[in-house]
């Protein structure tokens, strides 16, 4: 069948939840701007967001063949259309923190759906990892946008103001493009549907089983850290920017959408690079890279400005090289994803999915709560030194998880 409007609206969906999932930093620094809350306080809208993508996951993916694929997505993106019209009108840190709640809750049956749906779309492995990259690759467009979205609505001056908040209007109206988008696109769900009212308690035994089994529990440790390092730098970078590098405020938002850039770029040149050279060489040596980036962009730092940043034009080198490190870490995530899910049955692949949200929700809290608590203690420097060690830990991960993959053989991923 004709899956083309069907593939644009996935990429319409992703483009949504990136913007609001990966706003966290840009809000982080608005809410201490606006009302007054500690870095170590506002850290907690990271746990906000991923918790509930967490909890969510598991029962989305328990569930998710009875619900279907297209009506979790209608539902999720119904549900952050009406959250957001209610944002402007309810400024507080409390509804702020009830904002990435419920765009959490709604990611999960996002995500695990989207990851689902391609393979029911995709003929084979490759056009299976292509898609997955590809769909990736628009995820981090849509956070690079947010960047602008959210800059054009906050004031360098007013720092008290609460004008930023008549973004949601914007993001709500997308929101809606999405969903009557996604409304006329067909999807043959028959494959996987399921009308057994009793069998999201047996998949639910399977996942946790699942966790258990040797290659399952690397990948997801993989995935775990992978997301530590990068939600821990997003998350962050736009306050990096202002009190590190004193950047104005509008422009420290705007600037951290280089790392978005990087690692949509990043994805894309792997895209052409795997499909000449294998995966392993290849992701261990962006994780050197990542690295090695860390330890020449961050002294840049202490070198300070000699004149006043006002603009792109005289921003400070560490603005813009520190960022890059998304071209050297933007491979792995949808490599070791494909990996996984392309190995499976297309009525397993919600369950893994769902595993890989999860992991990745806990990785992104931890990296933001840690990196929030250094940042209040010992500042922006050390906070991102810190990243040095979940890249060391996903080196040995990746290691490992290779190692499993050529035991088990071909079949990459034997999980149940």
């Amino acid at each position: 069948m004709g899956t083309w409007r069907l593939k644009i609206s996935l990429f319409l969906n992703y483009f949504v939840f990136a913007v609001l999932l990966n706003s966290v930093g840009t809000v982080i620094f608005q809410v201490q701007r606006n009302y007054g809350v500690s870095e170590s306080a506002a850290s907690i809208l990271e746990p906000c967001k991923d918790l509930s993508i967490a909890v969510f996951s598991f029962i989305v993916a328990s569930c998710l063949t009875r619900l279907g694929y297209k009506r979790a997505m209608l539902l999720a993106l119904g549900c952050v259309a009406l959250v957001c019209l209610l944002m402007p009108g309810m400024p507080g840190f409390g509804m702020t923190k009830l904002l990435f709640v419920a765009i959490g809750a709604n990611f999960a049956f996002i995500k695990i759906s989207v990851y689902s749906t391609i393979g029911l779309i995709a003929s084979d492995a490759k056009e299976h990892a292509s898609l997955m990259s590809f769909v990736e690759s628009f995820f981090m467009v849509g956070i690079f946008a947010g960047y602008f979205i959210f800059g054009a609505f906050t004031s360098d001056s007013a720092a008290s103001s609460t004008a930023w908040l008549n973004v949601y209007y914007v993001l709500a109206a997308l929101a809606v493009a999405a969903f009557l988008l996604l409304l006329t696109a067909p999807l043959d769900e028959s494959e996987v549907r399921t009308t057994k009212s009793e069998e999201w308690i047996q998949n639910f035994g399977v996942i946790v089983r699942m966790v258990f089994t040797g290659l399952v529990g690397v990948f997801i440790a993989s995935v775990f850290f992978y997301v530590l390092i990068e939600q821990s730098i997003m998350s962050w970078l736009p306050t990096y920017n202002s009190t590190v590098l004193h950047l104005p405020a509008r422009l420290s938002i705007e600037m951290a959408s280089i790392l978005a850039a990087s690692t949509a770029l990043g994805r894309f040149i792997a895209g052409f690079i795997l499909r000449r050279v294998g995966w392993f060489p290849f992701i261990m040596m962006c994780l050197v890279g990542a690295a090695i980036l860390v330890l020449i962009a961050l002294p840049l730092a202490r070198a300070g400005s000699a004149v006043q940043v006002t603009g792109w034009l005289n921003a400070p080198l560490a603005a813009f090289v520190f960022p890059m490190i998304g071209l050297f870490i933007a491979p792995i995530y949808p490599v070791i994803n494909s990996a996984a899910l392309s190995a499976l049955p297309v009525n397993k692949h919600g369950m893994m999915a769902g595993l890989s949200v999860i992991f990745s929700a806990l990785g992104g809290t931890t990296g933001s709560l840690i990196t929030g608590r250094v940042f209040q203690s010992y500042g922006g420097q050390t906070a991102f030194y810190l990243s040095l060690a979940p890249i060391g830990a996903l080196f040995i991960c990746l290691a490992v998880f290779n190692h499993l993959r050529r035991q088990v053989g071909s079949e990459a991923v034997v999980l149940i």
